[in-house]
Parts: structure tokens; sequence; C-alpha cells
């Protein structure tokens, strides 16, 4: 056998939980499958020190008590000591595969550490002490530790024990896989889809039934074009067995279609306008980077349909409250008052907006005045438990969110609501979130089959050319 061969380690795996992979999912108890899990008693401490209060973190906290709990019912000591068994997921019974146990802390293990890492000086010495005397205790199992923590991981190949991230929360294995909302069509479309074309004109808008390899991929409310001569811009409204029906767009390049005297400059805020304005789109996602024209695209559709159109009610916009450098500290007023300072491109974009020469500085604050009264700018912190009916609600910065704070941000939508979320991959600010595991990230690719969803990625910078070479270069 060649030296250089690794052989593959089959024995059975025995994964030791920091207390951070149990905050950031508490359903993660059950994501192992028949592998047994183990929870030092340090981080039982932790979670009972975070408990309190009324944080996300607070909230996922007593979700794994309740747990624990469960698993915990009736058992005696002799059980415990044994290990617990987890209950079956549906994907394990599926599969014939028996599920795994949980084994608590319940005598103090040796700590095979340098005394500069013994337990008791910090709880991630603590845990990796356990991990540490498990594997040398339990030759038949392979023990890794499963933490969200860079350092702790660093530390842990520092000691020899292996250690893994959590990656059970990752929508995709790599960013660059997600659904962009937009395909370029291959210079001979026509040739291959052309022959049995339909085409038709229904309330001033055109309409095609494209027969063709390619409409089996697509997806609805998806953004098409062709370059060229013969250039094509559509978006597929709905798909047949052998066929997919989709709608010229509207060109919002055009002075004549400005929304709220915005007009799209790229093909991409185009895209991004046709489905703002679509009120059979209830749920509308936008990436790209700062620049690109996410939140005055979005604020001008919505100005549009709440002033002129009467289709709803008013603007609530809303954010994650996570700073980029040091925290301001306390905010005093009201919950208006307090997410001000977090609200600068709401500001700056109603600018933009409300920008007119017509009526002097009395007609600039009345329309400043009547925007004020449409949009309401809420918290995150009370939004569980609310519904919302005819509201147009804008999500700023959703790459900070988690998959479980979208969901229930979007549950709050009730009849006649559309939501829109807004957010740059690149810029996430939340601690143990990355590109593939954002809630962002999350909602995209679980709604790009759904009817009544849309998605498109905003790619060229339109701020200045100052931003431009920024984000280029930088």
């Amino acid at each position: 056998m060649n030296a250089a061969t690794k052989v593959p380690d089959t024995r059975k795996r025995l994964f030791v939980l920091d207390t951070n992979v149990l905050m950031h999912d508490p359903t993660s108890l059950f994501r192992f499958e028949e592998h047994d899990i183990y929870l030092p008693m340090v981080v039982l401490e932790e979670l009972d020190a975070a408990k309190k209060g009324t944080s996300e973190i607070a909230y996922n906290v007593r979700q794994v008590s309740r747990f624990l709990d469960e698993i915990m019912a009736d058992a005696s000591k002799e059980e415990i000591d044994a290990g617990l068994p987890l209950p079956a997921t549906l994907k394990a019974t599926d599969a014939g595969i028996a599920p795994g146990r949980v084994y608590f802390q319940t005598r103090t293990l040796p700590a095979p550490l340098a005394d500069g890492l013994l337990p008791g000086t910090k709880a991630d010495n603590a845990i990796l002490g356990t991990a540490l005397a498990l594997s040398q205790e339990r030759a038949d199992v392979r023990v890794t530790l499963v933490s969200k923590d860079i350092n702790l991981r660093i530390k842990a190949a520092v000691v020899g024990i292996h250690s893994e991230d959590y990656h059970n929360d990752k929508v995709l294995e790599d960013v660059d896989l997600l659904y962009s909302g937009s395909e370029q069509l291959p210079e001979d479309f026509w040739e291959k889809h052309g022959e049995e074309l339909e085409s038709w004109q229904s309330e001033g808008r055109s309409y095609y039934r494209i027969h063709g390899p390619l409409t089996d991929a697509w997806y609805p409310n998806q953004c098409i074009y062709l370059d060229g001569e013969e250039g094509f811009e559509a978006v597929v409204r709905s798909k047949e067995p052998t066929a997919a029906i989709v709608e010229y767009t509207r060109d919002f390049r055009n002075e004549r279609n400005a929304v709220w005297g915005i007009t799209a400059r790229n093909r991409e805020q185009n895209f991004a306008l046709n489905l703002l304005m679509d009120p059979e789109i209830d749920f509308v996602t936008l990436v790209g980077v700062a620049g690109t024209g996410k939140t005055l695209l979005t604020l001008a559709a919505g100005l549009a349909q709440v002033l002129e159109d009467k289709r709803y009610k008013e603007i609530i916009m809303t954010r994650v409250t996570v700073p980029v450098g040091e925290d301001i500290g306390f905010l005093p007023g009201t919950e208006e008052e307090k997410m001000t300072p977090w609200m600068g491109a709401l500001m700056d974009n109603l600018e933009v907006l409300t920008k007119s020469d017509m009526g002097g500085d009395w007609g600039r604050m009345a329309t400043n005045d009547l925007l004020h009264n449409r949009i309401k700018i809420r918290s995150l912190n009370f939004m569980r438990g609310r519904t919302f009916l005819n509201k147009f609600i804008i999500i700023d910065e959703a790459q900070n969110l988690t998959a479980k704070q979208m969901k229930t941000l979007i549950t709050r939508a009730g009849p006649g609501t559309k939501v829109i979320c807004l957010g740059n991959l690149g810029q996430i600010d939340t601690p143990y979130l990355t590109e593939t595991t954002s809630g962002l990230t999350y909602v995209v690719d679980r709604f790009k089959n759904w009817d009544h969803s849309a998605h498109t990625t905003l790619m060229r910078g339109e701020r200045s050319r100052l931003a431009d070479y920024a984000t280029q270069v930088l």
C-alpha cells in the first residue's frame, strides 16, 4: 500500500458539542443521525447562564433545555450514565438507521492538557480537556469536537483533537451555486426553441409560449434575456409539462415608465423593478453589492404602489441592528427613534426620492411629512406574534439574519402584504453566520420554486465611479 494512501476511519463517531452550536441551532441535537453526541457539564452551565432574556440566543437556549428535558423524561441515573437514545429522524427511519445516543458528563475526566489550558481557566479549555480525555479513554470511537468558534477549532488541532464546524445549517456547499434569478439564453436559442412559438397579447402585455429543452430548467418568475441585435428580456410566468409561458418585460429604463421618478440604469435593475411592481409576486429577494440600487429601487416601487396605486396601506422597513464597529450603547426614545440611527440607508434614499424643485422648501417639507407618515420603521425585537395586513415590508441587511429569524419575519405577512428582502452576502456582520448559512441564502434557495416569489442578483454598481472602483480593488 502506498504510504500516502489515507486509510478511512470506520469507527463509530462521538461528537462533543460546543455551547455555540446549540445556541445557533437547537435542533442540532437531532442532526447527527446514527452517531452519538456528548455534552460536557460546562456546556450545560453556559446554557443555564444564557437562558434569561428575550434575545434569539436566549430563546434558542430555552428550546435546547426543553429538548433535553423531553429526552431525559423519567430516565434513571443508570440510564443517563449509559446514554439516552435520541428520537429517530424521518430521514434516518427511511434509511433504516438506528438513532444515536446523547451522553452527559457525569464524572470528572482527567485533563491531559498543558498547565495554561487546564479546565477551570476557561470554558473552552474545559471542553477541550473533556474531548481529549474522551479520545484517550474511548479508543473504539472517533471523537470529534463540533464548534462554530474558529479559535477553539484551532486550539483543538494544536492539542491533537479532531474538530469540525457545524455544517448542517449550510444551504449550499458554495455561495457561487446560489440561484441568481436570471439566465442568459444561448445565441442559437430561437433556432432550437422558435418552431412551436406561440405569442399573444393581454391587457397590453406580450406573452409567449416557448417549447424546448431549456424550459425544463427554468423557475417561476425567473428573468431570461438574449443579447445582441435580437435582444430579448422576459420573465417566466408559469411552467407547463412541455413548455413555459414567458412575459415580455416592461422597459423601466424609459422615462415614460419611471417609478416615482426613478428609471432603471441596467438590465438587472429593470428586472428588479418588473418584479417589485408585480402584484402577483408576494415575496422578492434582491442580492447585490453596495451601490447596486437595491434600497432605492425598492423604496421607489413601494412609494408608487402605496401613494399612487393605493395597492398597500404603508411601507414598513426593518433591519437587524448589528453594529459594524463599536456599539453606540443605549439609545433613548420610542421604537422608531431608537431605530433611526440604523436607517441611514432609508434617509439617504428618501433624499433622492423627494428631491424636487417644485413647490420650493415648503413643497419638500410637505412631501417629507407625507412620506414619513406612510413609512414606518420597526425593530425586529417586537415582530414576534404580529400580523401585517396590506403592507409593503422591506427587510434591509437581510444577510445578517439567521434562517429562523427570517422565518419569524416572513410569517408575519398577512393578506395583501408583500415582503422584500435586501442584502449583500459579502457583508455579513453576525457572528457564526457565513454566506452559505445566512437566512438570506436560505430563503433564496427555498422560495425559487414558488409561483409567487422572485429573486434577482444586481451586478453593476450605480452609486458613483469612486464606489465602483473601490468595490473592485479594495
